[in-house]
């Protein structure tokens, strides 16, 4: 049964490398304890002990990327001259309700608020499936975060009447040379920061790097039913708003190139930047590497 439902999960979110990481590792739990002999009660504690652990660690790991995080836009910050608490716009859904309970992205947002170094987080809507407006902004109201919420159109006109100190964003994959895939937008919240100014970073645990991937070309792209993007979903009840008959591209991922990455921040520190990518896999410790099945 753990065998099958792990499989299941698997075809559930192609674009997400740390997911297939995840059933792997947990895969040669169950494997080692049938191998061992064990009952299927012995076999079930196994997988829990295992997934308890993953929790552990998830969590040190996303603090640790919250302290790289805030330190990489203080810094930024610092060398543009300016002083004082953070601007920082991020999009989807990347804390405690997407992670262990910290987060990647929104930890680094909950770490520069700790440190009384957050003016204000704001977060996108993150069309057509509205997760910054459902739990992005539910996270900042229940931890007491400064945030405001705009939909995905108005990051520009923030960007220049407003002025931000930072973009952050997470990550489903990042593959060897920095090009990274993430909920669709980001790769068009990258390219208003460059022409703005706006420092974009990525927040990534190492179990998101796939090194075995050179170009963003090749990361697989969900694409989504037509449904999420024609109709509001109120109450639980599906209202269409597009009209009947109309086609519909509705793909969950888009890949931002690395070229419009400020720095790939990781539970191991920022990842160096070359000209105009980066050297993923000469950063990933080979003690990872063998962990990821990399």
């Amino acid at each position: 049964w753990l065998r099958e439902r792990m499989s299941l999960l698997k075809t559930s979110r192609p674009t997400a490398v740390n997911l297939f990481n995840t059933m792997d590792a947990l895969g040669k739990v169950v494997e080692d304890a049938v191998a061992s002999g064990r009952n299927d009660q012995q076999i079930y504690h196994a997988y829990a002990d295992a997934a308890e652990q993953m929790l552990e660690e998830d969590v040190k790991a996303n603090k640790a990327i919250g302290d790289a995080g805030a330190d990489a836009i203080l810094a930024a910050m610092k060398a543009a001259g300016r002083d004082g608490a953070a601007r920082v716009m991020t999009i989807c859904n990347t804390g405690a309700l997407a992670t262990a309970g910290w987060g990647t992205a929104l930890g680094v947002l909950r770490t520069l608020h700790a440190r009384g170094k957050l003016e204000r987080a704001y977060c996108l809507e993150t069309r057509p499936y509205n997760q910054g407006a459902r739990l992005t902004a539910f996270e900042l109201v229940e931890d007491g975060l400064p945030g405001t919420l705009i939909c995905d159109s108005m990051a520009a006109a923030l960007m220049q009447r407003c002025g931000l100190d930072a973009c952050i964003v997470g990550a489903d994959r990042v593959v060897a040379n920095g090009d990274s895939a993430n909920k669709i937008g980001t790769y068009s919240l990258a390219v208003l920061s460059r022409h703005h100014g706006v420092p974009f970073y990525v927040a990534a645990p190492l179990t998101t790097l796939d090194v075995n991937l050179k170009h963003g070309s090749e990361i697989p792209i969900e694409e989504r039913p037509d449904e999420e993007l024609c109709s509001l979903k109120v109450e639980g009840v599906s209202h269409r708003v597009a009209a009947p008959g109309i086609g519909v591209w509705n793909p969950a991922f888009d890949v931002t190139p690395a070229s419009l990455i400020s720095g790939i921040v990781t539970d191991c520190g920022l990842i160096p930047k070359r000209s105009q990518d980066f050297d993923v896999a000469a950063f990933v410790p080979e003690k990872k590497r063998k962990v990821n099945g990399q």
